[in-house]
């Protein structure tokens, strides 16, 4: 048994240098720091991500109709997404603090079941706007679940991922 403690110290020791070495968040005494931009250039950044909420067929008549008790559901998810956007260094420990140029939230009903939401973020900046345009996905999802919940508790929030990340020099 000790051989294979020691073993599986060593194991665990090699995984964080070799963590050390990729994640930029870790120092070398494996303390999470925020990373320094400083050195970067500025450049036009933009990232999409997306997502999908899954309902009831009814529920999603429902809110394509407007019948919802709660008020538009599709202004209000929009509006929560681009707050959240604007708001995620606030929400995530080690993002930086972004000045966005750019959010656009959409939300498409994908019958029969689905509404989809996309998000599109931009801005020039030292550092990519991937985990914005992710928590606009994200609350924007959780805001059409709270919107509707009342007819349909058993809604899911799936697939919420980054589509797209570029950077250049020029827009």
């Amino acid at each position: 048994m000790p051989s294979a403690l020691c073993d599986q110290e060593q194991g665990q020791e090699q995984l964080i240098r070799t963590m050390k070495k990729k994640l930029s968040h870790v120092d070398a005494r494996g303390k999470l720091k925020m990373v320094d931009v400083t050195a970067k250039d500025v450049v036009f950044r933009r990232a999409v991500a997306g997502g999908r909420v899954r309902m009831n067929p009814a529920t999603l008549k429902l809110v394509l109709a407007g019948g919802l008790a709660k008020g538009d559901l599709f202004a209000t998810a929009r509006l929560a997404g681009i707050q959240a956007a604007k708001r995620t260094a606030e929400i995530i420990p080690l993002c930086h603090p972004l000045e966005i140029t750019h959010i656009e939230v959409e939300l498409q009903a994908e019958p029969p079941d689905a509404l989809k939401i996309v998000a599109r973020v931009r801005t020039r900046g030292r550092t990519g706007v991937e985990m914005e345009a992710l928590t606009a996905v994200a609350a924007a999802a959780l805001t059409v679940y709270d919107m509707a919940k009342a007819v349909d508790k058993g809604m899911i929030i799936e697939d919420i991922h980054l589509i797209e990340k570029k950077k250049s020099a020029k827009r």
